[in-house]
Parts: structure tokens; sequence; C-alpha cells
């Protein structure tokens, strides 16, 4: 019996030591932690301001990787309350090359920070593409896939181009924190 007890002992210092090495990835040099109200207080201390709340996102606004007026989501899923995901929309862009110039700038800088990206799609499904209008159309119609993919030991970095409402485009960027996806996916499998 006492062998068993210092095997439990043994594996529960084991367990904590590597939750208290375990990182989170970062945003902002903030961690991806904690509830939702404390982090999106954390983001108001470091410049955001407020703008609401919607289905366990909150929203905020300011300037992010020199890019002004940005859109931030911050979400988590209500049952867990856990901050598992940020979304960065950049500014709403008009063309092609001025979308394709914030996406290349971003990837740039991301891939100096976290390495070559290991996944990159970058595709058109159009009929013919002679223009960047073509491009244009093309991300309009849901025919355009222009996606980069950062893994880090901490969780993932996802680069894309995406449509908003009618005409307005954009490049999103999305952290996703490994930990924490962990136990929103623990807490979805308890469900079933």
């Amino acid at each position: 019996m006492k062998k068993i007890l210092i095997s439990i002992c043994l594996t529960l210092a084991t367990l904590v030591s590597v939750a208290q090495n375990s990182e989170h990835l970062k945003f902002k040099g903030v961690p991806i932690n904690g509830t939702l109200s404390e982090f999106v207080k954390k983001m108001q201390n470091a410049g955001f301001s407020f703008i609401g709340n919607e289905d366990g996102t909150s929203f905020l606004r300011g300037d992010f990787a020199g890019f002004k007026g940005c859109i931030i989501g911050v979400s988590t899923i209500k049952n867990v309350n856990v901050v598992n995901s940020i979304g960065v929309i950049f500014p709403m862009r008009e063309t092609w090359s001025d979308l394709e110039s914030d996406y290349n700038q971003l990837k740039s800088m991301l891939t100096q920070k976290y390495g070559e990206p290991a996944n990159v799609i970058e595709t058109f499904q159009g009929l013919l593409i002679n223009s960047n209008d073509d491009k244009l159309r093309d991300l309009e119609y849901d025919r355009c896939t222009y996606q980069t993919t950062f893994e880090t030991k901490n969780g993932d970095i996802q680069l894309s181009l995406e449509k908003g409402d009618s005409f307005q485009y954009f490049v999103l960027l999305k952290y996703f924190d490994k930990i924490n996806t962990q136990t929103v996916e623990n807490a979805a499998i308890d469900d079933l």
C-alpha cells in the first residue's frame, strides 16, 4: 500500500510540474488564459476599447501589428468560461492588391517570429484568373483559399483572407491556445 501511495504522489507531482511548466500562447504579450472578463480587462489595459459581447465572444477595437482600427474577438465556450481563441479582423480592403499586401506583410512578420509555416494554401478555383479583379471575384464567390498556419508548442496561429458582407474583404488572424482549446474539447466530449 505504501508503494502505491508513493507512486500516486510521484505521479501527481509530475502532473503539477507539467501543468506549471506549460505555457499558454500569448496575444500582445498576454497569455491566452483566464475567464472572458479577466482577459478583456487585460486587453483594455493594453489599449483596446471594449465594443460589446455576443454569444460568448467579446469584441474590442484597437491597433495591432502596425494596423489601425482592428477588431479583436475574444472567444470562449459559456459552460467552460475559459478563453481559448482570439481573432483579429484587420481593416477592410476594396482591392486585391491592398488585401494581398496586408496578408503578405503579416505572413512575413509571423514567419520572422514563429519560423516557417506548417501549412500554406493559396489557390484559386475560378476558370480564368487574369487580373486582380478576377482574384477578388473568386474570393467573393468562395473560389479562393488563402490560408497560412503556424504551429507552435503553445498553440496554432492561422492567417487567412476572408470576405464580409457585400464586397468587404479583410485579413483574419486567429490564435488558438493549445491548453485551453483542449479544455474546451474535453468539456464538449463530456457532453456526449
